[in-house]
């Protein structure tokens, strides 16, 4: 079976700052396009699956050079619409040893911000879908789009598409009067395959554990904990991913996770990711590798290895993309981890 996977969310303009320079400091800006959820459309397009990306751009030249990056790489376009006045952007300062990287957005009366939900047709846009998948941040940035979010959501559980959410946290964003609490409870039960860290499960849903922010990630004990209360909380979910990540630096991160279902859990190995070059767009490679491994392989065992190894590489990536092929993920995952020429 071939399976189509639908993304909804707000596609960026980044504008970075070069190598490790902070905003005082740098006289120029690096600009690339990127976004939660197009990210996942072109890791998967990189897969050689199906893609099509669902969001507003302006109908200038900005958002012409958005469709067009989308399109590079093989993602379907037909269901952008171009309207509105901006495209939403974010700054960013790459981190490095003990000083953490740094966001600043600017999103506010963006194109899909300011969208409503008349402005897509789900009906055709989930014709031949076999997967949508959404994140926490596109409703965090208007009324609106947490509006079009769940009715997204709604539209594919009512056609029998498989459904994913990645909460992805982001306090900033959550400006327009509601909290995440208010909003993602809602989208959560709406989700085959929920996507999460431990903040997320508590700034989002209310679920709060005893798990310290530096946990030492090989500890599970808490994180199954975790799981189990949320799995309680959410019977209508069916798996839960539960992201580890354990900062030593900010070029020094381990990275794991684990799956569950009702039945089971899986725990992938410890990655000791050092010398990252940008971590932007790890939690999307996750995302988009875990949607592979899940309509690909036969275990859970197999599609969460694949999805922590595609993360993995990511953090030797410049840019929001994960521009990575399965047969490199696959290579990971065999234990090929040295990082030798390829001849």
């Amino acid at each position: 079976m071939r399976h189509k996977v639908i993304t909804f969310g707000e596609m960026l303009l980044r504008l970075k700052t070069p190598g490790y320079e902070r905003f005082f400091q740098t006289q120029a800006l690096e600009a690339t396009f990127g976004g939660a959820e197009s990210n996942v459309a072109v890791a998967l397009c990189n897969y050689e699956m199906d893609a099509s990306h669902v969001t507003a751009v302006p109908d200038n030249e900005l958002g012409i050079a958005a469709i067009q990056e989308l399109r590079r790489f093989g993602v379907d376009t037909r269901f952008i619409k171009k309207q509105g006045e901006r495209l939403g952007t974010y700054y960013l300062e790459a981190g490095a040893a003990q000083r953490p990287s740094r966001v600043v957005y600017d999103r506010a009366y963006s194109s899909l911000a300011m969208a409503q939900p008349s402005d897509f047709d789900w009906e055709e846009i989930f014709k031949g879908a076999t997967w949508f998948h959404t994140s926490g941040i596109t409703p965090a940035i208007s009324q609106s789009a947490a509006d079009m979010s769940l009715e997204a959501m709604k539209a594919a559980k009512a056609r029998g598409v498989t459904t994913s959410l990645d909460l992805n946290y982001r306090g900033k964003l959550w400006t327009y009067g509601k909290g995440p609490k208010d909003v993602m409870p809602a989208l959560v039960e709406q989700a085959d395959l929920v996507i999460a860290g431990r903040e997320d499960c508590q700034k989002c849903l209310g679920i709060d554990s005893d798990i310290p922010a530096e946990e030492d990630i090989a500890q599970l004990d808490h994180f199954h904990d975790l799981a189990d209360e949320f799995l309680k909380k959410f019977d209508s979910v069916s798996k839960l991913s539960i992201t580890l990540r354990q900062s030593m630096s900010a070029n020094y991160h381990r990275w794991s996770a684990c799956l569950w279902d009702r039945d089971s859990k899986v725990v992938a190995d410890i990655y000791k990711i050092k010398n990252i070059i940008d971590r932007v767009g790890g939690g999307d490679s996750f995302a988009s590798g875990l949607i592979y491994g899940l309509t690909h392989y036969k275990t859970a065992q197999q599609a969460l290895d694949f999805a922590t190894a595609a993360s993995c590489l990511k953090h030797s990536i410049p840019g929001d993309l994960n521009r990575v092929t399965a047969s490199e993920v696959e290579c990971l995952m065999a234990g090929d981890s040295t990082g030798r020429v390829q001849r």
